[in-house]
């Protein structure tokens, strides 16, 4: 058995719930489609209502597969690389040059774990606070959507109404494409379409819409 939170909206806000699960050992793509089956089959078992969507390259529908924070790209560049090169640390960074290697060779940097703490995020010479959690990365991820897909293929993710990202486990971060696949859910059913939000509106957007429960 295994532990996962789904993301969804309840009361204008995002929040989240674990789901106890059977989980399918193994790196394959369908043992991990299988626990992905489990999850959305405890989901439903709660929600008659409940219509699921993975959010990662082990998803099972095309736009789950295509929301995926792996596939999207922002002005040129993969969403891991802008998200670890815009970190400022107390003795360093932004290390711009981490835009210009592979995802997986930014996460692992050396001085991304020897600059101090983290400071902000610094993107387009704009810094994002650390509070709300996640804000920035949400913002990124949003900003990445609106570039990747048009406005039709965006409008698909109403038909959800659940979130989860079967490689997100809450012990050991924070940020996840589901929560915010659900904050873009919340967007559209408020809006009919994601604004061009500014830095200060989407934090105060944020704040006001999200609900760390895990």
């Amino acid at each position: 058995m295994a532990d996962r939170p789904a993301f969804f909206i309840c009361q204008g806000k995002v929040v989240s719930e674990i789901y106890s699960f059977e989980w399918f050992p193994g790196f394959a793509v369908s043992q991990k489609q299988k626990s992905i089956e489990s999850l959305h089959s405890a989901i439903v078992k709660t929600d008659t209502n409940a219509r699921p969507l993975e959010i990662s390259t082990k998803s099972k529908e095309v736009i789950g597969v295509n929301l995926s924070a792996f596939n999207l790209k922002l002005n040129g560049y993969l969403l891991e690389n802008i998200f670890q090169s815009a970190k400022v640390f107390e003795n360093g960074g932004p290390y711009l040059d981490l835009l210009d290697v592979l995802p997986k060779e930014a996460k692992r940097d050396e001085r991304l774990h020897h600059s101090g703490d983290l400071r902000a995020f610094r993107y387009q010479n704009e810094d994002f606070p650390l509070i709300p959690k996640t804000a920035f990365y949400d913002f990124i991820y949003i900003s990445a959507v609106k570039e990747s897909f048009a406005a039709d293929e965006i409008n698909v993710i109403s038909n959800y109404n659940y979130f989860t990202d079967i490689e997100f486990n809450p012990a050991k971060s924070i940020n996840t494409q589901a929560r915010t696949a659900a904050l873009i859910k919340l967007i559209l059913d408020e809006y009919r379409y994601l604004p061009d939000f500014d830095k200060k509106e989407f934090l105060q957007y944020h704040r006001e819409h999200i609900t760390y429960s895990i």
